[in-house]
């Protein structure tokens, strides 16, 4: 029996069942109901007229709901992992940390809860205010859409929900159709918890549907995450504000004062766990000429030592990729760069390609797959100007001891984020997170996203 949408507090049919396959081996394992037009603006409707009814809610009343979801989540993680396995085809071991992380973003949208608010501001600076007295205070800016991707189906869902929940604006999440079930099973939680009906509905729907949803011009906050293609047409059609997470083609810059053989194992298992499904995982790496040597023999050994196969299994590290036209895609890029991929259907084997011509997609795209490209770079000046060479700029990772170079990549690099003798993989689910040029626009981090998710007002009165 097909799994049912989260429609106006209801769980409902759709106009059509899709079938939910594994990567891993094909079969079945999911039926999913689909949304129709009609069912979208449905769902618009019933969001938009509960806006006054959610921005009156308590801050006590969002935080009991954040709480009892973060307990629900807790009590169904296996559950939840097990379905981000199966339809997203995440070795086990990196879909339970997914489903920690989940529960940490909802924990964090409760406790924020006890700080965000208002402000006061001095306005009495010239003769014509004096007597003023200002106040802000943020408002629920109206219906979200929350589009998500496959590739962290929990908790890139929980970064839109979590914060729509926390700040009282009514949400309606599409699901990845490749695996819907994680957040399904949210909509579950949040009507335990006590959620309004209208705070959190559930339309895993098709691309059409979706657009409809994305550039009504009832919805006042887009959020998006995925290709970068479709998130720039998207904003281009957006009636309200837009919030997107993008592509990514990370590098990361190996100094020869750094330690090669600690970089190459964080940078292997960055570039190649979840077979490189992640837009942060490093695609590019650069390593200054002194220690190249040392690095790419230290980055084979790594490399050769993951464990490739079956993502059910605890041990696995490589995974499939999600669809053979990914695959495909894959196989393609490399042999445009000179390479060549070992792979069985959907199954890549994790591959380094030594200096990629610098014009190839394998280096210059996102590939989103197990693979990296490492160049040589004379120093570190030239390695900056390699990693800034990218349409995208999502997050970059420096490996050195040298704190002239920490401050100078900090200042020079083209991205959201610089981490420091660890992965350009490397995230919290509380800091500001996303990207600048084709990466995408704005933050993510729970905070964050609440200000995405509220409007600021401010408040004049005349005391004197």
């Amino acid at each position: 029996m097909a799994k049912p949408l989260l429609l106006a507090g209801k769980w409902t049919p759709g106009e059509r069942d899709a079938s939910i396959k594994a990567p891993w081996d094909g079969r079945e394992v999911a039926q999913v109901a689909q949304a129709s037009r009609a069912q979208a603006e449905q769902a618009l409707a019933f969001a938009h007229s509960a806006r006054l009814r959610l921005q009156a809610q308590t801050t006590a009343k969002r935080r009991e709901v954040l709480e009892r979801i973060v307990a629900g989540l807790r009590a169904r993680a296996e559950e939840l992992a097990l379905a981000i396995c199966h339809e997203a085809g995440k070795p086990i071991t990196a879909a339970r940390f997914e489903v920690t992380r989940a529960i940490e973003t909802f924990t964090l949208a409760a406790a924020e809860l006890s700080t965000f608010g208002g402000r006061t501001l001095p306005v009495d600076t010239v003769a014509a205010t004096a007597g003023l007295e200002c106040e802000t205070r943020r408002f629920p800016a109206g219906v979200v859409v929350g589009i998500v991707p496959f590739n962290f189906p929990l908790n890139l869902g929980a970064h839109k929900v979590a914060p729509a929940l926390a700040v009282g604006s009514p949400i309606i999440v599409k699901p990845p159709p490749q695996s819907p079930t994680p957040l399904l099973i949210v909509g579950e939680l949040a009507l335990a918890a006590g959620a309004d009906p209208a705070a959190l509905q559930v339309l895993p729907c098709d691309n059409p549907v979706a657009e409809a949803l994305a550039t009504d011009a009832r919805t006042r906050v887009l959020s998006f995450t995925g290709s970068a293609k479709v998130g720039w047409q998207l904003k281009g059609r957006a009636a309200g504000k837009t919030v997107l997470e993008l592509g990514g083609n990370a590098a990361a810059i190996v100094c020869a004062d750094a330690d090669p053989g600690h970089a190459a194992k964080r940078l292997a298992a960055s570039a190649f766990s979840y077979a490189g499904q992640v837009c942060i995982k490093v695609q590019r790496v650069i390593v200054e000429a002194p220690v190249f040597d040392a690095f790419m023999k230290a980055l084979a050994a790594e490399t050769g030592a993951l464990k490739v196969g079956d993502p059910s299994r605890d041990d696995t590290v490589v995974g499939p990729v999600i669809d053979d036209a990914s695959a495909q895609r894959i196989e393609s890029w490399v042999a445009e760069a000179g390479g060549s991929v070992s792979r069985q259907g959907r199954l890549v084997e994790p591959l380094v390609l030594a200096e990629p011509p610098r014009s190839s997609r394998a280096w210059r795209e996102e590939i989103f797959g197990p693979v990296v490209g490492v160049a040589k770079a004379a120093d570190f000046d030239e390695a900056l100007i390699l990693a800034n060479d990218s349409q995208y700029g999502l997050q970059a990772s420096v490996f050195t001891n040298d704190l002239k170079k920490v401050r100078r990549a900090f200042a020079v690099l083209e991205v959201g984020g610089v981490i420091i003798n660890d992965a350009p993989s490397v995230r919290s689910d509380n800091q500001p997170y996303g990207g600048v040029k084709g990466s995408g626009l704005g933050r993510e981090g729970v905070r964050y996203a609440m200000e995405d998710f509220t409007e600021e007002r401010a408040l004049l009165t005349r005391t004197s």
